[in-house]
């Protein structure tokens, strides 16, 4: 049995190291898709995402969720909202990664774990524990440095944080999978896309079927290149911890970063340096202080386990307990607050 739990936490943990991977090796694709603009490839991405996901479901025959989703306006709404959202994150995101500022969009995925617990004191009214708050601090001062360094703020970094925290926060209000829910937004953004790329084969705009056939298998691969990521992330999230997962996010920003200067050779003066410093300490904090809070929930937890129950009475508090304990572990293994 334990062999097995080995097992399947290294399955988990290459699955994981795959995924925040081609996260981050991602600003290499789209260069490749030139001449076509930023607002193509979206479009494309959408409709090819869909198609690709409507496959896997049609393979794996999962379809009983859509009928169930239909019938509930509000998480329909929720998934509207959540495709609006990652609307613009992939739009900027391409946007960004093509005009040569990759190194601005990594920063956009650094400090979003910090707007992450931001929203959520604003908007949910969360506590935070007080290295939390410094973190938060730390970060705010961050974005005020990039803010002198680039002479403007980051609006780059700052739209894709926005975004993305806000498309996780409707994600886990909706609590769909995460390959139906991928199903589920593309499904709503399918015709508007399908008709942009329409209008603009009739406009002559459309370097579909302009550029060859290379070029069109390249765009019709960004489904690929939404979808595979998003399944080795859920073969990943159900076999290793959260606190290990939380951990595996920082490999896609640092890729980012370290293509934006070593292969893009994009600038990075001194005030540019002192601003990623500052946000690399608040991670830093943050996540030693996420890392201290699991290992002492998890002492926590096997105290109370351990603790004799000499009459019923003992032993139903004792249950009560360890299920207060348990029910609360998930959230203080996470990352966020």
């Amino acid at each position: 049995m334990a062999g097995k739990s080995r097992g399947e936490q290294r399955i988990g943990l290459l699955n994981g190291f795959a995924a925040y991977g081609m996260w981050g090796l991602v600003p290499l694709f789209w260069p490749l898709l030139k001449p076509a603009g930023a607002v193509e490839i979206l479009a494309h991405r959408m409709v090819w995402s869909l198609v690709l996901v409507g496959v896997a479901l049609l393979v794996v025959r999962r379809w009983g969720w859509a009928g169930e989703l239909l019938r509930q306006p509000r998480r329909l709404a929720l998934i509207a909202v959540a495709a609006a959202v990652i609307t613009v994150n992939w739009g900027v995101y391409i946007w960004a990664v093509n005009s040569g500022q990759v190194v601005e969009a990594s920063l956009g995925y650094f400090i979003n774990p910090l707007v992450t617990i931001a929203m959520g004191v604003l908007l949910l009214k969360e506590r935070l524990r007080p290295v939390q708050w410094a973190a938060v601090g730390i970060g705010f001062a961050a974005v005020l440095v990039l803010t002198v360094g680039y002479g403007r703020p980051p609006w780059i970094s700052l739209i894709l944080a926005f975004s993305f925290a806000t498309y996780g926060l409707v994600k886990k209000k909706v609590n769909l999978g995460g390959l139906e829910s991928l199903a589920a937004e593309t499904a709503i953004q399918f015709l508007p896309a399908l008709a942009y790329l329409l209008w603009l084969t009739a406009d002559g705009g459309s370097t579909f079927a302009t550029e060859g056939a290379g070029h069109a298998a390249l765009l019709a691969t960004t489904g690929v290149v939404t979808a595979l990521p998003l399944v080795c992330f859920g073969a990943a999230a159900i076999r290793v911890p959260l606190s290990t997962l939380g951990l595996l996010q920082y490999l896609a920003p640092v890729f980012q970063f370290l293509l934006g200067v070593l292969y893009f050779r994009e600038a990075m003066p001194p005030e540019r340096w002192a601003g990623f410093a500052l946000v690399w300490l608040a991670l830093t904090l943050l996540t030693w202080d996420a890392l201290r809070t699991a290992r002492r929930s998890a002492r926590t937890l096997r105290a109370e386990t351990r603790e004799p129950s000499t009459t019923i009475a003992t032993g139903t508090v004792s249950a009560a307990r360890n299920a207060e304990s348990v029910a609360s572990g998930p959230e203080r293994l996470d990352a966020k607050p």
